[in-house]
């Protein structure tokens, strides 16, 4: 079903994750977070506006962030305050609330020294939403700038907090932002049944080329939550973004070790070494952008990456660099990233980057399929 609402000169589209919704070309790029905002402040009819009335009508509101949930230079959890939203708790995911903790590391429980308010974590054993920790919660909205790799485990974050959401009957709002990678498919698809993990909950491939909200939209329309239940999902989309916009540049840091552009678009390719003993420049001033073992290095920073693929070269290079038998880690975590054993064999038979590209191909299109049942931008 497609909803629109003309409101004078302002165009809002709600979307439906049961529909593909193309929104009106805009001058500037508006994230989600911004068109709940103006919906709001435009005193807009709340009956028709249904989601601005779930969040202004004194319901209790949670809300999953952390710092790349803005309003231009303003945090989402500032803003909602000062429009006297009832907004009773955070939740936070890994690399916690102020995005400060590196990968993996423990986030605890805290209150927020700004607001007061008490910051549950999802990262750690509490990954998903307590039926305690949503007793006293009306309405959850949900805004984290995601990278578009499957790996990265903000998504892992949406979908449990869809779930809790989904087991309670609460309706749950995502506030869409761009993808960075968003203008292309790639890679080998998560095989769920071997290597399900909080590094991949889904049968997509690495690079997925679909946003937050779309993402979120398949997660629903799939029945991928426990038990295939829904969530009542209300995704505010964005004004003026293509996927096709090469180069978008972020405006907050998405996580520690993704400090630039330049990484995030490497990103794809080179979170693949977390599961070899290679390092990718955690702890330098120029992380996810150097390859290194031992005092071997191999320096990315001046490479224009291609931005059209997941770039094997690199993997292939180190793995011919590194001592035979050293580069995995003894873990299959790096079949848990790749989401497939057969990367590893075929690096280890030599296998061509050609051939093992065309091995990913009848995933990618079966995907593609899935994937176009949910698009929302053009």
């Amino acid at each position: 079903m497609r909803r629109f609402l003309v409101f004078s000169l302002y165009f809002l589209v709600l979307v439906s994750c049961r529909a593909q919704t193309i929104p009106t070309p805009a001058p500037r790029l508006q994230v989600g977070a911004e068109e709940l905002l103006l919906c709001m402040r435009r005193h807009l009819d709340l009956q028709v506006c249904n989601f601005a009335g779930m969040v202004s009508d004194g319901n209790s509101v949670a809300v999953v962030a952390n710092q790349t949930s803005v309003v231009g230079t303003t945090h989402l959890v500032d803003t909602l305050l000062r429009r006297e939203v009832n907004v009773v708790k955070i939740f936070c995911p890994e690399h916690g609330f102020r995005g400060t903790a590196e990968a993996g590391a423990h986030v605890d429980n805290s209150v927020d020294p700004e607001t007061g308010l008490p910051i549950i974590s999802l990262y750690g054993k509490n990954k998903k939403p307590t039926q305690e920790q949503l007793a006293d919660v009306n309405v959850v909205i949900f805004d984290l700038q995601d990278v578009g790799c499957r790996f990265y485990t903000y998504l892992s974050t949406l979908h449990y907090v869809m779930e809790a959401c989904a087991e309670r009957s609460i309706p749950l709002i995502v506030l869409d932002r761009p993808n960075p990678n968003g203008h292309y498919i790639d890679g080998p698809v998560l095989d769920t049944a071997k290597f399900r993990s909080f590094v991949g909950m889904h049968p997509v491939p690495i690079v997925y080329g679909m946003t937050i909200g779309e993402y979120a939209c398949m997660i629903n329309g799939e029945h991928w939550l426990a038990g295939g239940r829904e969530c009542n999902l209300t995704v505010v989309p964005m004004q003026g973004y293509r996927r096709d916009s090469v180069g978008y540049e972020l405006p907050v840091p998405p996580s520690p070790n993704l400090r630039n552009a330049h990484a995030i678009a490497l990103y794809p390719s080179l979170c693949l070494f977390e599961g070899t003993n290679c390092g990718v420049g955690r702890g330098t001033p120029y992380p996810f952008e150097i390859v290194t073992y031992a005092s071997d290095t191999l320096n990315l920073r001046q490479i224009t990456p291609d931005n059209g693929c997941i770039d094997l070269r690199y993997l292939m290079e180190m793995y011919r660099r590194v001592p035979q038998g050293k580069f995995f880690q003894k873990s299959n975590f790096f079949e848990k990233l790749a989401g497939t054993a057969d990367l590893r064999r075929q690096l280890e038979r030599g296998v061509s980057e050609e051939e093992i590209r065309a091995s990913w191909q009848p995933g990618l299109e079966h995907f593609k399929t899935v994937r176009s049942r949910y698009l929302i931008y053009p």
